[in-house]
């Protein structure tokens, strides 16, 4: 089976989710954060995995159930994070980040037979997932981030270094509003969505 990694940021006020403000004030993007987080951490609990491992940078909370291992982020930029992820992983193994709370167990539980590597495209242009059967840190260091082309440039090495890449369904990250109305109306039941919905409700 895979190791499954979720890459997150303590979800604190004027740290996450900035990019929804406005029009939600800083607590309130910080608790669509946390709804997403748990929404998160919820499908891969329910996904078959060796290991589970947040990668966190802050301090675990009550959103953190039972059965992950934390792991610090290291310093560095966000190639250099999820690098160090894979760094801590001796088998074949998954990494998500905390903005698609519309993942599903289903998406999550890859296969690697006939494959060396998975790639999760996301709408804006990065990827929300990474996967590699045998974990290789160099392949994620110098990639640019947070680009239109990062998802592009990311396809690229793994093609480059030839490994047989299959690609995940895309999906939408949270970055903005109109992001997270997006996203919760394709995960309507969720924590996600009805944290929204209270968000809304209170800015009108």
């Amino acid at each position: 089976m895979t190791t499954l990694l979720v890459i997150a940021k303590q979800p604190l006020p004027g740290r996450v989710k900035t990019r929804l403000t406005p029009p939600f004030t800083p607590q309130q993007a910080a608790q669509l954060a946390e709804a997403a987080l748990a929404d998160t951490l919820h499908a891969v609990t329910a996904t078959p995995a060796t290991r589970r491992v947040i990668v966190l940078d802050g301090a675990p909370g009550p959103w953190l159930p039972p059965g992950f291992e934390v792991l610090p982020q290291c310093a560095g930029g966000l190639d250099e994070r999820l690098a160090d992820a894979f760094a801590h992983c001796s088998g074949p193994a998954l990494l998500i980040g905390m903005d698609t709370p519309q993942v599903t167990p289903e998406l999550l539980t890859v296969d690697f037979e006939g494959c060396d590597a998975y790639l999760g495209p996301a709408e804006d242009g990065g990827f929300w997932a990474i996967g590699l059967a045998e974990p290789a840190p160099a392949l994620l260091r110098g990639v640019p981030m947070s680009t239109p082309e990062t998802g592009a440039v990311q396809r690229q090495r793994l093609l480059a270094a030839g490994l047989r890449v299959r690609e995940l369904p895309w999906l939408r990250d949270v970055d903005t509003a109109a992001d997270a109305h997006a996203v919760a109306v394709l995960a309507p039941h969720g924590r996600f969505a009805a944290r929204l919905a209270r968000c809304t409700s209170a800015v009108r």
